[in-house]
């Protein structure tokens, strides 16, 4: 519910206060006595969605545009012809229940801070969010995207284009643009004082390989539905007048990470490993405004006058266009990282059976385990090498599997991104000794190292290995 004053120009009472009785308001009309260009100034109260197209009617009875105009929250009114206006307007699906233009505005306005607060805020999550993928903390991350001031600059972006608010419009573009590049340079920052000072003692490597960190070194399209879903979640809640807290730490969990996760990569003089992590922040700052832009416009939202609103919608179409061409390019290397994803996992299941059949020709062997290592290059996963860790009884001979293997897993580990580099099979014995207690003694297996044999694929020599550490079975 909202309370609404405007004030009444000179000439205009009757034909406004007409208005509102024809609306069936209730409303107070109180004398103007500051001597200013005013008669009167009018209260009266309105359901959510009536005050847009209550207001378009005013100024149709002649409410200058420009005029002081008041909307405030109201708690409780009692009336019944308020019922009835409720039932009318909330009821219908012309407005929904969204708020009206100029409150959206306002709203806008409001979440974005001013500069000062902006630049504070924004290095402080930063700074928060590269401490909590260091300490691999799920809990700091969070805590860094709660305090992210990322959704009012979007929404800025996003109202100032549908209303034709040039001012609020470049707010939010100027404010994104800067946010994003001052959140890479403290984390990058913070990061290398880290790294410089030893308080996180790791390479490059041990880096990468914490889970939070890598999890967002190879995105794939599921990102791009998050950031989707902040936008449209974000507009939906500046534009029906709900609450943006929750929606704003949505939107800066799809922003925050992945930018410290660039200053890491910086700061531990690797930019190409985070290549991935680069291209999931700027997928998700488009897919973010390209979603509210679209939810708004879809909304009903519209700038003032015919000629203004034919100028701000063919701008808010090229908008929405050029976002969602740019979306479409950097999605395809999504695409690529899902699709390299599919081949892993089927690589992965079809190198396994392959295994277990050719193990199947030999009574006494048994496979202790897999493993496949992969060469991380965004967008692609080449898988490296496999190795093969086979157990077999003690005093017999160990059959060479490796050569065997390799032939039969080349055509599993072809692929039509860098056919030239093939796959490295390797092949570890281990010695494998058990007892059953069947005459009360307890049971024991012992392992015993045995020279692993390696064969790679067409290309590649064959050659040995030192012994593994001995393991036990």
């Amino acid at each position: 519910m909202r309370l609404v004053q405007v004030m009444v120009p000179p000439g205009k009472r009757d034909a406004i206060l007409r208005t509102l009785d024809d609306e069936g308001i209730d409303y107070v009309v109180a004398e103007e006595t500051s001597n200013r260009e005013y008669t009167a100034a009018v209260t009266f109260p309105l359901p959510q969605a009536a005050v847009e197209p209550v207001l378009e009617r005013l100024r149709e009875a002649g409410l200058d545009r420009e005029a002081y105009t008041v909307v405030l929250n109201a708690e409780t009114v009692i009336s019944r012809r308020f019922d009835d206006l409720v039932e009318r307007y909330e009821a219908g699906e012309e407005n929904g229940d969204r708020i009206a233009r100029e409150e959206l505005a306002a709203r806008a306005r409001s979440l974005a801070p001013n500069w000062r607060t902006f630049v504070v805020m924004t290095t402080v999550s930063a700074v928060v969010a590269t401490a909590g993928l260091l300490l691999d903390s799920a809990a700091v991350v969070v805590g860094s995207m709660v305090i992210a001031p990322l959704i009012g600059p979007a929404m800025a972006t996003s109202t100032g284009s549908v209303v034709d608010d040039r001012d609020l419009l470049l707010r939010g573009v100027k404010q994104q643009v800067v946010g994003g590049v001052l959140a890479v340079l403290a984390a990058a920052a913070f990061a290398l004082l880290l790294r410089t000072a030893h308080v996180v003692p790791l390479e490059t490597a041990e880096v990468f390989a914490i889970d939070e960190v890598r999890e967002r070194l190879v995105p794939d399209v599921l990102s791009l539905v998050i950031a989707l879903g902040a936008g449209a979640a974000g507009a939906l809640s500046l534009s029906t007048g709900v609450s943006t807290a929750l929606v704003g730490v949505m939107i800066a969990a799809a922003l925050v990470p992945p930018t410290a996760v660039v200053g890491i990569g910086l700061a531990w003089g690797s930019p190409r490993t985070v290549s991935g992590a680069l291209v999931l922040v700027l997928v998700n700052f488009l897919s973010i405004n390209f979603a509210a832009l679209a939810v708004l416009w879809a909304t009903g939202y519209r700038p003032k006058g015919w000629l203004r609103s034919e100028e701000a919608r063919a701008a808010t179409l090229k908008r929405i266009a050029a976002l969602g061409a740019a979306l479409l390019v950097l999605s395809t290397l999504l695409a690529g990282v899902t699709y390299s994803t599919y081949r892993t996992a089927t690589f992965e299941e079809e190198t396994r059976a392959t295994v277990d059949a050719v193990l199947d020709d030999h009574e006494d062997l048994e496979r202790l385990s897999l493993a496949i290592s992969y060469e991380e290059t965004f967008p692609f996963t080449r898988p490296e090498r496999v190795t093969v860790v086979v157990g077999h009884p003690p005093g017999t001979d160990t059959p060479a599997l490796a050569e065997r293997l390799a032939e039969r897993i080349a055509p599993i580990a072809e692929t039509p991104f860098r056919p030239d580099r093939p796959v490295t099979v390797e092949v570890q014995y281990v010695v494998v000794e058990r007892a059953n207690a069947a005459a009360g003694a307890e049971g024991a297996a012992r392992a015993a190292p045995v020279a692993p044999a390696e064969a790679a694929l067409p290309g590649h020599a064959t050659r040995r290995t030192s012994p593994s550490t001995p393991v036990a079975t």
